[in-house]
């Protein structure tokens, strides 16, 4: 993996198809696709575009898959094993997964590294995890007895976003086939590649025909005919804030079950009582990590005042520091911008920041990287002197850009870190644990990390407050959006009961 113009074995292949109803097929219409390597601007592949007929193909194998076809009847150890053997083959296959995201999204090794090891343990933590899932006996009056238990909803479209395609699509897909529903999986057509690849493995492993299928396609045609669809029982998107309200509005039509993981502007609170050098690390992976290009990073920086020049003097050198580079090189640490249009975004605020007198500290501008010229490239960037009002500390960026400003007390911190529509991720850099729960507990956010960076793993709810959407995922509780809960009650007394006594 010396260059990003290395082709794995997958990178043979001249199209990528849809999967359907357990076969690898070409759209209905014929069309396809590029999808382009943002570190060069090259094409690395093309992709059948599915179409609304496409959709209405897969939407139909599901739910036939699910209404009568075995894998929801399947016991659940059974359905255990064939999560354990996917995680199994994307293991045996690492590698090829790890580069295939490099070269589809421009992300670093670590990041991507990183992102498909999850991947695969969240099939096996779902794995264990629906061996647990059940129902329970509930108190009722003497002579009656109740029960419930967890059926699947049924047919469950997924509209995954491009900047981490493959955990997006393990954190969706795996919790919905373990409980035992069936699954059209929309890709993002900025990066569909191993999402397809995760389709044709669940084949592999013996997940039937029907129940997990990929359709890579327009958000705005596919996407939208997935979530109005009658067949379709549930919808789960992560994206941005505006997109999710739209899908919320369509699904609203036909009470679809939706689960909604949308935008951040998460806040990262450093103390004068934390340990400085871990808060000024932790802080550039908060923000810096995946390019910035996440939806919990870590965007609006608060230091206390007593610490700010001290923090701030380690934080802008060795923001400095950060090499941006080859993709595939170990010692690269922030990838390229997915594409064009993003890296337009992420500059237009940048710009509108020093319109309205922010000061920028470093980076700030498009940047050329050497051998990959054709690339999307953006430099770390730092931003002070801002108020609460600038678009660029309220909105979300996407991209590799912090805000910083300072506060002089608890009250203030918590004030600040909640003056947002978002409510996503935030961490807390202190010493004082009493003051860690504290804070923890006044924040409106869905995660906070506590002397930490990482916001994730299996078995960690993920998901927001407010304006960042609702439902969890990558938990046990994700298990309950996917089923519904049936109340059994039944009576066992002696005596014919008779209400009306007639």
């Amino acid at each position: 993996m010396s260059t990003v113009h290395e082709k794995t074995i997958e990178m043979k292949r001249s199209v990528y198809h849809l999967v359907i109803n357990g076969e690898q097929v070409e759209g209905a219409t014929g069309e396809t696709f590029k999808t382009y390597n943002p570190a060069t601007g090259e094409v690395i592949a093309e992709v059948a575009k599915a179409s609304k007929a496409d959709a209405d193909r897969a939407v139909q194998a599901a739910r036939e898959a699910f209404d009568h076809g075995k894998w929801k009847m399947w016991p659940v150890g059974r359905r255990s094993q064939v999560l354990n053997k996917i995680a199994g083959i994307m293991r045996s296959r690492f590698n090829e997964l790890v580069e295939l995201e490099i070269l589809d999204t421009g992300k670093s090794l670590a990041a991507a590294q990183g992102q498909i090891t999850q991947a695969i343990e969240d099939f096996e933590f779902y794995a264990g995890a629906i061996v647990g899932h059940r129902g329970a006996v509930n108190n009722v009056p003497g002579q009656f007895h109740n029960y419930t238990e967890k059926e699947p909803v049924g047919v469950c479209a997924q509209i995954i976003p491009w900047n981490y395609p493959l955990m997006m699509a393990a954190w969706k897909v795996a919790p919905a086939i373990a409980v035992g529903c069936s699954v059209v999986v929309k890709p993002a057509t900025l990066t569909p590649l191993t999402a397809i690849i995760l389709g044709e493995i669940c084949l592999e492993a013996g997940v039937p025909a029907g129940v997990v299928n990929v359709i890579p396609g327009s958000g705005r045609e596919i996407g939208n005919h997935l979530v109005e669809h009658p067949n379709v029982d549930k919808v789960a998107f992560t994206g941005s804030t505006p997109v999710g309200k739209d899908i919320m509005g369509r699904a609203s039509e036909s009470l679809k079950r939706v689960t909604l993981e949308l935008g951040g502007k998460s806040p990262n609170l450093v103390f004068e009582d934390a340990d400085i050098t871990a808060a000024v690390d932790g802080s550039l992976f908060g923000i810096f990590y995946n390019s910035g290009q996440s939806c919990e990073a870590r965007s609006r920086l608060y230091v206390h005042e007593d610490i700010y020049e001290t923090f701030m003097e380690q934080f802008v050198a060795k923001t400095k520091q950060l090499v941006l580079g080859n993709p595939f090189d170990k010692g690269t640490h922030v990838g390229a911008i997915i594409d064009q249009q993003q890296l337009d975004v992420i500059d237009g605020y940048v710009q509108s920041a020093k319109a309205d007198g922010a000061t920028i500290l470093t980076g700030g501008q498009v940047e050329k990287v050497a051998g990959f010229e054709e690339g999307f490239w953006y430099a770390p960037t730092i931003i002070a002197d801002v108020t609460h009002e600038m678009k660029v500390v309220q909105e979300e960026i996407f991209g590799p850009v912090v805000v910083v400003m300072k506060f002089k007390d608890e009250k203030e911190a918590v004030r600040l870190a909640n003056d947002t529509e978002f409510g996503l991720g935030s961490a807390i850099w202190t010493k004082d644990g009493a003051r860690a729960t504290r804070i923890a507990n006044q924040i409106k956010a869905g995660i906070v990390m506590i002397n930490c960076p990482f916001s994730a793993f299996p078995g960690t709810p993920f998901g927001g407050y407010k304006q960042s959407g609702f439902g969890r995922e990558l938990c046990i509780e994700t298990l309950d959006l996917y089923t519904e809960t049936k109340s059994i009650l039944s009576y066992y007394g002696s005596r014919p009961l008779n209400p009306f006594g007639l």
